[in-house]
């Protein structure tokens, strides 16, 4: 006697079967462990530069700046944050979760290139 056989002959026990495992999934669904906001790490890259002696300022817009508009026709960037300080300067790239991150930092080193003949001669 084979499986489909037994189902074939009890009809009843098969919709009841059916009916019991319709309700134990209607029950438990809500305790599936689903997060409406999963933990997701997006691809991010960090550029930093020294100027030793240089202010906040001058680090803000002779360093920052230039390199700032060239990161932002990047295709794939979501968002950039960049702070200055005394002598240094950080620009956070955050892209989009599509994005390669081989592929943006390629991007990136292209346009730090491309940025290079606006930025301070004394920059390492």
């Amino acid at each position: 006697m084979s499986i489909s056989e037994t189902f074939i002959r009890r009809p009843i026990a098969t919709s009841l079967m059916r009916l019991g495992l319709l309700v134990f999934g209607a029950a438990t669904y809500n305790l599936l462990p689903v997060a409406a906001l999963p933990n997701v790490d997006f691809p991010t890259i960090t550029v930093s530069a020294q100027l030793p002696g240089a202010s906040p300022e001058t680090m803000a817009s002779s360093v920052a700046t230039p390199l700032e508009q060239q990161f932002a026709a990047i295709p794939g960037l979501a968002s950039m944050n960049s702070t200055s300080g005394l002598g240094s300067t950080s620009i956070t790239l955050q892209f989009d979760l599509n994005r390669a991150i081989d592929g943006a930092a390629t991007d990136v080193q292209t346009a730090i290139n491309a940025a290079s003949g606006l930025l301070p001669k004394d920059l390492p």
